[in-house]
């Protein structure tokens, strides 16, 4: 854990600011804040998870090493960080490194089991039950934005951004970007550290995670960098397989 232990201690210092969504200055609302933690591993490893159930965090997969060791961090109003021991993680079956490597589709989706229920802040996200995705349609994404940069850690405020539907490859992939620039120009989207963060549908009372975030682009030619595309992973095809492996860990999901 001396990895993880030093990833913490930089994070409980306040190091320099991170990347985090681009386009953006504003923090998230509360009304999402509530829903979303920090994953942190060790040789730098950080992303952004979603409390599904108190002691249950869905992330993306690509995020997670086999036989790593992490934790959640949960920041709290004031950016004091809470910690949270994960004791066992999953990845998706059907999960494919390669692919997510080169932003091809794969069952990008991950679940951590915590040691201990979260901070009474962090209140467990509803899972939506969309299946379809129009081009057009439009989701709320939110990530904490981690940087590790030579041995320097840090973590950002967290951060949302509305995005559109403008691609829909597959069952396992939507590319979202910003309604006014359509991924063409630089604009709002997801940077390094969001992965893993949730893409909310705003269902008007509640907001329903329908997604996770996995990759993003640059706008223009070479596609590296952010503030492009934001390629995410629904959740349709993996929702059996989060309600099954969260029995498997020991965790009741909360109903509707």
């Amino acid at each position: 854990m001396r990895c993880v232990a030093t990833a913490v201690a930089c994070v409980l210092a306040s190091c320099a600011s991170a990347r985090a969504i681009v386009g953006t200055t504003e923090p998230a609302a509360e009304a999402i804040a509530r829903h979303v933690v920090i994953v942190v591993g060790g040789r730098g490893a950080a992303c952004t998870g979603t409390a599904i159930a108190r002691d249950l965090v869905l992330t993306a997969a690509h995020c997670l090493q086999p036989g790593g060791q992490y934790i959640v961090i949960v920041p709290d109003r004031a950016r004091r960080p809470q910690t949270a021991k994960v004791v066992n993680f999953e990845r998706h079956p059907e999960f494919d490194a390669e692919n997510a490597q080169a932003h091809r589709e794969t069952a990008d989706v991950a679940l951590l089991k915590l040691a201990e229920p979260l901070p009474a802040r962090i209140a467990p996200a509803m899972l939506g039950t969309r299946d379809f995705f129009l081009i057009g349609d439009r989701f709320v994404i939110a990530g904490y934005g981690i940087d590790f940069i030579r041995g320097a850690g840090s973590f950002g405020t967290l951060k949302s951004a509305t995005l559109m539907a403008v691609r829909h490859p597959s069952s396992l992939q939507l590319r979202l970007a910003d309604p006014v620039n359509k991924g063409e120009t630089a604009g709002l989207g997801a940077c390094s550290g969001d992965s893993g963060g949730p893409v909310f549908e705003d269902a008007g009372n509640r907001l329903l995670l329908v997604a996770v975030v996995s990759w993003a682009t640059a706008a223009g030619p070479g596609g590296a960098g952010c503030g492009g595309l934001t390629g995410v992973t629904p959740l349709g095809i993996a929702r059996a397989w989060i309600t099954e492996t969260a029995t498997k860990l020991g965790v009741r999901l909360p109903g509707p």
